[in-house]
């Protein structure tokens, strides 16, 4: 074990119950008060392929996964062999020996086993849990309730097998590596659950949704809880139903929310615009994936930060956030809804596969979260587009006495449409004014996660990768500033000023260094080098920290 991290590593094909496994492997090592974080890669198949599961937990806060694990179970020979460089010092490679004559490791007839069962391929993950337990101490009283409550179905079944397994584990490597409990036991989320539940505390009343990698889990996870706290969730025919629908649940004074990645949203983004002109407060959720087109729909990468800052033709309001972390998604994705009410707008919190499909052990409180609350209309004639010193026009909802009227061409105050050049010139000027209405308030929010360090060199990183450099960084021992700015637009310039005239290094996971682009225009920073990965992967700390500590010498 590395810094006092353990790291368990599940692999095999689609269909053999690994991922399943890789949770029950956290939820373990969470009932022993530790922190964990899971990843979860596979492939865009259904059955077959190469998916794996990697759980790293530690009694600290940990952020990321590592990719050297100290327990490596693999189902196929297609898993030995990719994992067969992911083994840290000291590891132990359990494999299926029915799959393979012979290979360095423990070998467990998983398959021989395993045949007698119905479903007998997904008693693979089964035992995977029953391999973990038994490396690390568990008592199989205490695997065996974990099977039940994880393992519903079959459960007579699945315990039978787990104590085969665990027993001709147990005369191999028993207790090969003893976890020492944590301080308490902590709740497991996933970024995109993380994000559904600080909209449902904002007070989200609507989502739509047209499935997509990796912002699908939003759609079912609502779904899910659509009955417990009264929502409206639709699975739309399309994304161009998605942003449409969305516009009009928003004009009835529905708090509403959609969810996408990239090929998703630029179908979006004439509705978008449509959302700018009609000052409609719309949340979209921009989960980022590989591109261009297809891309690797099931991998992550930061290629469309761009793209969503500009997305849209027109001149209008889009405000863009970003989460560092898991808990931090709770609490903006309820920012964020308050902010496009506040603020009449479409907004985009942007993340990526890595954060919206890990999970993490969180100490959530809902009591934190903003409530999305609009500036109501309350007496006298109304006027739908009324000029402010703000730009922000009081709201009204139907049923209503007055007329409401939304419209998508250049309006007047009323929202009847005009070619006249003044009024244009007029309107153009009242949307603009939310800009700067905006700025200010965001100067008295928290717009900017800093970690004071002791180095003169800062790093600059934005959204899940902030949490793979704090990981990189407790790794190597490193202390330089990192900062991580939480919104893109506007970018909280006022907050980066001071370490305009500094050395600054950025890391993120784009090929033409989008970010750091960003960072050069808005915040004329120098960037004295940039660590960029956009393999698909995610960082791994270790490799990361090595990165970093070669920019900083």
């Amino acid at each position: 074990m590395v810094n006092d991290v353990f790291t368990f590593l599940v692999g095999g094909k689609a269909g053999e119950g690994v991922k399943k496994a890789g949770s029950v492997a956290a939820h373990i090592f969470s009932s022993l008060g530790r922190h964990i974080f899971q990843m979860d890669d596979y492939m865009s198949l259904i059955r077959g392929g190469h998916n794996f599961s990697i759980v790293s937990t530690s009694k600290r806060w940990i952020s990321s996964q590592y990719m050297n694990a100290d327990l490596v179970v693999n189902f196929d020979k297609r898993s030995c062999d990719s994992h067969a460089n992911d083994l840290a010092e000291n590891a132990i490679m359990v494999y299926n020996s029915d799959e393979l004559e012979s290979k360095e490791g423990i070998g467990i007839p998983l398959s021989s086993e395993a045949k007698e069962y119905p479903m007998k391929e997904l008693m693979y993950g089964v035992g995977a849990v029953a391999i973990l337990s038994s490396v690390i101490g568990f008592k199989k009283e205490e695997m065996n309730q974990i099977i039940k409550n994880e393992y519903p179905r079959g459960i007579e079944n699945n315990i039978e097998f787990a104590d085969k397994i665990y027993n001709l584990v147990r005369d191999k490597c028993w207790n090969k590596f003893p976890l020492e409990k944590g301080d308490k036991e902590r709740k497991i989320i996933t970024g995109n659950e993380s994000i559904s539940m600080g909209a449902i505390t904002a007070g989200l009343n609507v989502y739509y949704g047209y499935p997509m990698t990796p912002a699908s889990s939003i759609l079912h996870f609502l779904a899910s809880q659509a009955e417990n706290f009264g929502l409206a969730v639709v699975h739309a025919e399309s994304e161009l139903a998605v942003i449409n629908l969305a516009i009009g649940a928003s004009f009835t004074g529905a708090k509403t929310m959609v969810g996408t990645s990239g090929g998703g949203f630029a179908l979006m983004t004439e509705g978008l615009s449509l959302a700018g002109m009609i000052e409609a407060p719309v949340l979209i959720i921009l989960s980022q994936r590989p591109g261009p087109a297809t891309g690797l729909p099931t991998y992550t990468e930061q290629g469309e930060l761009l793209f969503t800052l500009t997305a849209g033709h027109g001149d209008f309001l889009r405000i863009v956030a970003s989460p560092g972390t898991i808990e931090e998604a709770f609490y903006l994705s309820a920012e964020m809804l308050d902010l496009v009410w506040k603020f009449q707008t479409p907004g985009i919190l942007l993340t990526e596969k890595h954060l919206s499909e890990c999970s993490m052990t969180v100490e959530i409180d809902p009591n934190q979260a903003k409530w999305a609350q609009p500036r109501m209309h309350t007496k006298g004639s109304y006027r739908r587009y009324l000029d402010t010193k703000d730009g922000i026009s009081p709201m009204l909802f139907p049923p209503s006495k007055e007329i409401i009227k939304w419209n998508s061409h250049e309006h007047d105050f009323d929202g009847i449409t005009t070619e006249n050049a003044d009024i244009t010139i007029k309107m153009h000027d009242k949307r603009n004014k939310k800009f700067n209405s905006l700025v200010s308030y965001l100067k008295k929010q928290k717009t900017v996660n800093i970690r004071r360090g002791e180095y003169s060199t800062n790093i600059f990183t934005y959204g899940s990768s902030y949490m793979s450099v704090l990981e990189a960084l407790s790794h190597n021992n490193l202390k330089p500033t990192v900062i991580q700015p939480i919104y893109l637009n506007p970018l909280p310039i006022w907050e980066l000023e001071e370490f305009k005239d500094q050395d600054n290094i950025v890391v993120e996971q784009s090929v033409s260094g989008q970010f750091t682009s960003l960072l050069k225009e808005k915040a004329k920073l120098r960037v004295k080098a940039s660590i960029k990965q956009y393999d698909g992967r995610p960082f791994d700390p270790i490799r990361l920290s090595h990165k970093i500590k070669e920019v900083l010498k």
